[in-house]
């Protein structure tokens, strides 16, 4: 995949080559020509995996003090080359001023929240077009929309956390309800350890996702150790955290109960352990890996775009749209709202 967005070059494509011939930039892969762009008009590169770029190039995006960041082919960020002088550290600068500014600290917290809020609704009536409503899901829905309704009026981050703790609450009482094998439940979240299957499979999904959030926050210049929703706590990815809210129902959620209704997953994929704790055994990691890599190749259409932008890349656009806000660049934040 070979996509350009918000004036980055992301290149997905294994064993794709970049390289400058004058001032246009080319991208071929096996020797064809797949993709060639003015340089001037790119902002940034973001490449994953075996995907190789010229000398020249490297040494041109230095001088011009455009960033190139490198991912593993899973997403890991690796690396990011900036030029002798860089906005990173203005970013970053603007970034941590904003914790003493309320009014913004909370604008971003509401920001993720009713992101968060409105992806759950759509996840809860898709159950309901789906399989009908009941009385949990028809309370969480409610919740939902009463949390985003309190939640332009709130006063304070405690009064907004509130909001969307309660809302959570309601959303994981009705979980239950969405999940159609016998054999699996859901009784309330617990988090550490998990003492069941469905809390196993839903906290090793979201540490994936959180992986994914940290690598797109560090490829645009964040420190995503400094967010705004999730308290600060040394070695806690707190901006990571804020901006995986805005992914949670509407991706991982989706993902997890895809895998359980659908059969791909089962109780021998899971193993109880001394203590209660229970995990997904290698053959169940293997399973749900393989299914979240594909989930990130599938494409979404957002109101930003023409053409339909890849779910992994879509932490990758919030980010940057992130640092344009935190910049001055945008008036407001646009959180994802998926369909």
């Amino acid at each position: 995949m070979i996509q350009t967005l918000l004036n980055t070059l992301y290149v997905q494509t294994q064993g794709a080559y970049l390289h400058l011939d004058h001032d246009t930039l080319k991208v071929e892969v096996d020797n064809n020509l797949k993709l060639q762009v003015p340089l001037h008009h790119l902002g940034g590169i973001a490449v994953f995996g075996n995907v190789l770029l010229s000398p020249f190039l490297i040494h041109r995006c230095a001088q011009d003090g455009r960033e190139i960041s490198w991912f593993s082919v899973n997403g890991r960020f690796q690396a990011r080359l900036s030029g002798p002088i860089s906005g990173n550290v203005l970013l970053r600068r603007d970034q941590y001023k904003s914790l003493d500014l309320p009014e913004r600290t909370l604008y971003l917290a509401c920001c993720f929240i009713e992101s968060k809020l409105r992806n759950t609704r759509l996840v809860l009536q898709r159950a309901v077009r789906e399989r009908g409503p009941t009385l949990a899901v028809k309370t969480a829905i409610t919740e939902q929309k009463r949390a985003l309704h309190k939640l332009s009026q709130a006063n304070s981050l405690d009064e907004a956390r509130g909001l969307e703790g309660q809302a959570a609450s309601a959303y994981f009482a009705a979980f239950k309800d969405l999940i159609l094998p016998e054999e699996f439940t859901l009784l309330t979240r617990v988090k550490r350890p998990p003492r069941d299957p469905i809390n196993a499979l839903l906290s090793f999904l979201y540490s994936l996702l959180v992986v994914d959030c940290v690598a797109a926050l560090e490829g645009v210049g964040l420190d995503p150790q400094v967010g705004y929703l999730h308290a600060l706590r040394p070695g806690r990815p707190a901006l990571a955290l804020d901006l995986m809210e805005e992914f949670r129902a509407w991706w991982i959620d989706r993902l997890a109960l895809a895998l359980i209704n659908r059969r791909q997953l089962s109780p021998r994929h899971f193993t109880r352990r001394p203590g209660g704790a229970v995990h997904l055994n290698e053959a169940g990691r293997k399973e749900v890996l393989v299914a979240y890599q594909k989930r990130k190749q599938e494409k979404v259409r957002q109101p930003y775009f023409k053409e339909p932008v890849p779910i992994g890349l879509l932490p990758h656009v919030q980010a940057r749209m992130l640092a344009r806000y935190i910049r001055g660049d945008l008036d407001k934040y646009p959180p994802f709202v998926g369909k």
